[in-house]
């Protein structure tokens, strides 16, 4: 198994042949402890600036400051219709910058393909990224809205891996985020070169197991597409199976699709592993999909075994290794 103990160990600034420079995600620059935010604050997450810094490269955005809003400003909100609402001062409801914000918003989003991820502000009347307040006339909030900024970069780049940073608390949700953005990232570096029949069923194949750990039917449903690749253009093809693939991955698998996983997997050992060995293995997948160990224990095992005894088909599969350890992501789930 080649690479396999860098891969298992961690980074030191590089993960599968990406540099950090190599995967770029945007941000809403108060995550980053930058203070542009209405009343002059921040609002700083420290898994981004502390841990996924390490890992990424940081494109910040502030549509607000953009379009010339200064600091401290004006607070604005999101009022009337809540799939095309307007951005008025909250104080003073004349003050209207929707059409500026829209503007750059949809001009910004067209500007984004050398990204892998976005995260957005909670919350914001342009960053938020669901259930922002959309005030009715009479003043009243409901929870029904989207930020103008980020709904024109989640329309403009619908396979962008996109999350806010509130729900990047939950475990599942963090791990599946950042999954997504080494999969785009690896999809990104295999779109600047030529995309030949053979490059893509790679990608493919190396991607079977993340993918089955998912979902099932898309497993199968993307095999059949690249079954026979002589029967069309292998670009329009191309487009098709990651359209497929990052819709498949966007929902966070389940201890019973991971569990499952990891007896395929550990059926690649049943001649290098004695009996006793491979039932202890066996039930450490079970006790995780019984929610006693976290997903960390089986796939750690699992790696020890195969580094000791390398299959070159698991060496190519994403899902024993999907991003650094050392961010630990696994740890929870």
């Amino acid at each position: 198994m080649k690479n396999t103990d860098r891969n298992y160990e961690g980074s030191d600034g590089m993960y599968d042949g990406l540099r950090r420079d190599a995967v770029r995600v945007g941000v809403s620059s108060c995550l980053l402890g930058n203070s542009v935010r209405f009343d002059g604050g921040h609002k700083r997450s420290r898994f981004i600036t502390d841990d996924l810094a390490q890992h990424f490269e940081f494109v910040r955005y502030c549509p607000e400051l953009a379009i010339g809003m200064g600091v401290p400003r004006q607070p604005i909100r999101l009022t009337g219709d809540a799939g095309n609402p307007q951005v008025v001062g909250v104080k003073n409801p004349e003050f209207n910058v929707t059409q500026p914000l829209q503007d750059y918003s949809k001009k910004a989003a067209l500007q984004m393909q050398g990204l892998d991820g976005f995260i957005f502000k909670k919350d914001s009347p342009s960053c938020g990224m669901a259930r922002v307040k959309v005030y009715n006339e009479a003043g009243m909030p409901e929870r029904a809205g989207t930020g103008v900024f980020a709904h024109a970069v989640m329309t403009g780049n619908p396979l962008l891996p996109v999350e806010e940073e509130g729900r990047l608390n939950d475990p599942d949700l963090r791990d599946n985020f950042v999954m997504r953005v080494y999969v785009h990232a690896r999809w990104r570096r295999l779109l600047a070169g030529t995309v030949t029949a053979s490059r893509l069923l790679d990608f493919h194949t190396s991607h079977k197991y993340l993918l089955l750990a998912h979902s099932e039917v898309a497993y199968r449903a993307l095999g059949a597409l690249l079954a026979d690749l002589s029967t069309g253009s292998t670009a329009e093809i191309a487009d098709r199976y990651i359209k497929q693939l990052m819709q498949a991955l966007s929902k966070p698998a389940s201890r019973k699709r991971h569990s499952n996983v990891l007896l395929h997997l550990l059926g690649y050992l049943k001649r290098s592993l004695d009996a006793p060995l491979r039932r202890d293995l066996a039930s450490t997948i079970d006790a995780y999909r019984n929610g006693i160990y976290p997903l960390v224990v089986p796939v750690r095992l699992l790696q020890h075994q195969f580094s000791a005894h390398p299959n070159p088909y698991v060496s190519k599969q994403v899902y024993l290794d999907p991003h650094p350890a050392d961010l630990k992501l696994r740890n929870l789930v």
